[in-house]
């Protein structure tokens, strides 16, 4: 069924704009993009385009999809919440002959395509010929309003980025600034090796799944002094909660970074929303992208993992005195800074959700992971962790999973890491904006100008099952991110977990703008108000 040919496949393209409308054929888009033959009902277009925007068009016409992706996958998606979502928003664009939404038209068309690699697979072209029905129509006045949105959008994140370099060069001319270049280069390892163990946890008051118990694995890494014994006083410890996803490897390095300046890192596998969970729903063994109660059981994988460790702690030889329990950080990327959230002490609100599901900002994909928190089978409540002193969300999102007042209960030092470029959670909603509402008076804003919601992950190990993301979506000079993420990761828990005050001296704009590289722009703020951000906030709201 999915290789074959609709019994009707589109034949023309009907463009519309309020009463007027024209049309173009399927047929003349297939001549032009494989001869270059401008056939006599695409000229009428054709005539207003540059030669450069006609050669991409031939070649946008016939090109594959960036990320290579099979007929089961897009399948499978297409089929979530999330994939239906997008197929709503998309349907108001593109309808069939007879102007109805192309909610199911597109899906068909899309897993058609996909299916079809003998006519080239997912393809512009390609999705067009199995477009089932005789014709397509565009809505030509609502896609220049949904661009228009977007331009808005792109204007607010621009003025609110100017708003954050305004800043971070009214607080660098304002500090009392070192000399750097005679400090510690904390990019660079420190003094200390470590020693890796896996441990595998077992959370028998909690359900894994198919009736088992929530069982996950969890990276140690312990860190060892030059003769190779361990420090001679408990080490505090720090978490890293990976995206969605992803999984242990992705902060691997800052594991080991981090390890090297004598912290314990623990870094936990998420079941319901790692890597195994992406492959579940590729493979068809699933239809969600991520299990429905884990906003509430990721930051439970924390709180049982420290349980665990104190538990071992006192058992265990080989981890007896090493680590200090009450002195914990956490960092967490995406849904992992969502993590980190929570366990400071911000609760999920359910009537904000109720208010803004299904999600009104096509533009926020971020959003549709959210909603999902409203299908929780688990009680929502506090699951702050008294133990965690300091966080470090990166690309965090919970504008509407947490809501202002959510995190303005936060009150323990707070490091937000966010990027301009991020087309998954915004910057602007999902990081400046709640960073403003941040009531904590240790809090920083770390912005990378360029950045996006991959940056500061690591590369994948060499038997690891990634998603092979464009280059454009990954974004541009990976290992600065990373860099300046070890460096501000060591000041920032130094100085909140380890209790070394004279580690602040890093975290401060004139810091920032000193290991900052022209590829990926780095600037750091500790203040920032809604007034800085009015006409931004103000369109958002």
């Amino acid at each position: 069924m999915l290789t074959a040919t609709p019994a009707l496949s589109a034949e023309r393209i009907y463009i519309s704009y309020g009463l007027l409308e024209r049309s173009v054929s399927v047929k003349s888009l297939e001549i032009y993009a494989t001869e270059g033959r401008i056939e006599d009902d695409l000229r009428a277009y054709t005539a207003y385009a540059t030669p450069e925007s006609l050669e991409q068009l031939q070649t946008l016409l016939d090109s594959p999809a960036a990320i290579d992706i099979d007929v089961v996958a897009i399948s499978q998606f297409l089929y979530t919440s999330q994939g239906e979502f997008i197929l709503e928003q998309l349907g108001e664009l593109i309808q069939t002959e007879a102007r109805e939404p192309g909610f199911y038209a597109i899906r068909a068309a899309l897993i058609l395509a996909a299916a079809d690699e003998a006519g080239g697979g997912l393809t512009p072209l390609n999705i067009l010929r199995h477009f089932p029905g005789r014709g397509i129509r565009v809505d030509v006045q609502r896609t220049l309003q949904v661009v228009q949105e977007l331009e808005e959008l792109i204007q607010e994140t621009s003025e609110a980025i100017a708003a954050v370099e305004q800043q971070a060069t009214i607080e660098a001319a304002t500090e009392l600034t070192p000399n750097y270049s005679q400090l510690p280069n904390l990019e660079a390892r420190g003094s200390y090796t470590w020693q890796t163990q896996t441990i595998t946890l077992k959370d028998r008051s909690r359900d894994g799944g198919q009736g088992s118990d929530r069982t996950y694995e969890t990276d140690l890494y312990l860190p060892l002094t030059a003769a190779g014994t361990p420090p001679p006083t408990p080490t505090p410890v720090i978490v890293i909660s990976h995206g969605l996803g992803s999984g242990r490897s992705a902060y691997a390095y800052l594991a080991r970074h981090l390890a090297s300046y004598g912290f314990a890192v623990a870094v936990p596998e998420h079941p319901g929303s790692n890597s195994d969970q992406l492959e579940a729903l590729i493979s068809g063994r699933t239809s969600q992208v991520a299990q429905l109660n884990e906003f509430i059981d990721r930051p439970l994988d924390i709180t049982f993992l420290l349980d665990h460790l104190e538990y071992r702690s006192q058992v265990d030889p080989s981890l007896r005195g090493r680590l200090d329990l009450q002195r914990v950080g956490v960092v967490g990327q995406s849904l992992g800074g969502y993590t980190s959230l929570a366990l400071a002490g911000a609760e999920i609100n359910i009537p904000q959700l109720q208010s803004t599901c299904p999600p009104p900002d096509p533009f926020n994909i971020s959003l549709l992971l959210q909603c999902q928190a409203l299908n929780s089978t688990q009680a929502i409540r506090s699951l702050r962790d008294e133990r965690v002193k300091a966080i470090i969300p990166i690309n965090p999102i919970g504008s509407s999973l947490l809501g202002e007042q959510e995190y303005s209960d936060i009150t323990i030092p707070v490091m937000m890491v966010t990027g301009n470029a991020d087309t998954i959670a915004p910057s602007l909603t999902e990081q400046i904006q709640p960073f403003t509402w941040l009531s904590s008076s240790d809090k920083y804003l770390v912005l990378m100008r360029g950045g996006t919601h991959f940056s500061t992950l690591g590369e994948p190990e060499a038997d690891e099952t990634v998603v092979d993301l464009p280059p454009e979506v990954v974004g541009r000079d990976r290992p600065s991110a990373r860099a300046y993420l070890n460096a501000l990761s060591v000041a920032f828990f130094q100085t909140y977990v380890a209790d070394q005050p004279n580690y602040s001296t890093y975290l401060r704009s004139a810091y920032a703008k000193t290991i900052s590289r022209d590829s990926l722009p780095l600037r750091l703020v500790r203040y920032l108000n809604t007034s800085q951000l009015a006409r931004s906030l103000q369109s958002q709201s």
